[in-house]
């Protein structure tokens, strides 16, 4: 009862702010948190769409990590990906805008954009173009003609070689919003205090960024983690335009392919809103060990 009279208190005390904020209470509520619980509902029960769902409690859930294995070897791959493409992905656009923020400003901007156009446009076409696996894909043409290869990789679909250049394809990808935020997050940081850090003994560029700069930037480190690590876990429609689907001996199956064959294909929504709810507890654990690692930056 304190707790919800000191609710009250703080209500009653800012109804502006509240007032302010209630559009986006209201957009989150039914368009997040309204599908969240739904699907977490839905997850207990049987239902295809055609017929009413039946309760049937933790049965999605128990055929999940006992009875299919395929979604065992999805949360392995995606575990795989996620794991470098993420953390990867994050001191990549951090390194990159690190180094761009030292430019002055039309070449900075020239090449912030260079950077970050390709993400504008589906350009994962272009690389199937590259990584083609007959004799006119741009890189076996060249490895043929130069007498490395005698005959055309199958880059997409061999299993040597499809996780590797999927990674590589994804890392090349990943230069997005996180990227911009940091950028600006650079470009942001009061440059006095480096003067008082050099007063304080900070000797070098290194010391500057742990010391100075990434505590000053702690917001837009929280976003662009969030977006570059929790986003990984999403990745699936890249994966069918680049190896199909499936892709060969499931190598590259991940949680977003296993839930987009049971519910866009196969319409068991009970078992797909089960996979679902998985997926969201993951990123959910994982969004919140992040927001516990970036705490301890510059400590």
């Amino acid at each position: 009862m304190g707790k919800l009279r000191g609710a009250a208190k703080s209500i009653s005390k800012h109804k502006a702010s509240y007032l302010f904020m209630t559009p986006y209470l209201i957009i989150f509520a039914v368009f997040t948190l309204a599908p969240v619980l739904i699907a977490i509902g839905y997850s207990l029960t049987q239902f295809n769409i055609l017929e009413p769902p039946k309760l049937i409690w933790l049965e999605n859930y128990k055929n999940l990590f006992i009875s299919d294995p395929l979604f065992i070897k999805a949360i392995k791959n995606t575990a795989l990906l996620s794991t470098i493409t993420g953390p990867v992905s994050f001191l990549i656009c951090l390194m990159l805008a690190w180094f761009l923020n030292d430019f002055p400003p039309r070449l900075r901007a020239f090449l912030t954009l260079l950077f970050y156009s390709p993400t504008l446009a589906n350009v994962f076409f272009v690389w199937q173009l590259i990584f083609s696996g007959d004799s006119y894909g741009l890189i076996n043409a060249y490895l043929l003609k130069t007498g490395i290869i005698s005959q055309p990789v199958l880059w997409l679909t061999d299993p040597k070689t499809l996780v590797g250049v999927l990674i590589f394809i994804l890392l090349w990808a990943s230069l997005g919003t996180s990227f911009l935020v940091l950028i600006a997050g650079f470009q942001n940081v009061d440059t006095s205090l480096y003067e008082a850090g050099a007063v304080d003994g900070i000797k070098n560029r290194w010391q500057e960024l742990w010391f100075i700069t990434l505590p000053y930037m702690r917001p837009q480190l929280m976003f662009a983690a969030v977006m570059s690590i929790t986003g990984s876990f999403g990745i699936g429609t890249t994966i069918d335009i680049l190896c199909g689907t499936p892709s060969t001996n499931f190598m590259a199956w991940t949680i977003m392919n296993h839930l987009n064959d049971y519910g866009g294909t196969r319409m068991e929504m009970g078992y797909a809103c089960a996979i679902a709810t998985v997926l969201f507890v993951i990123m959910l654990s994982v969004n919140m060990f992040i927001q516990k690692l970036i705490r301890k930056v510059g400590d």
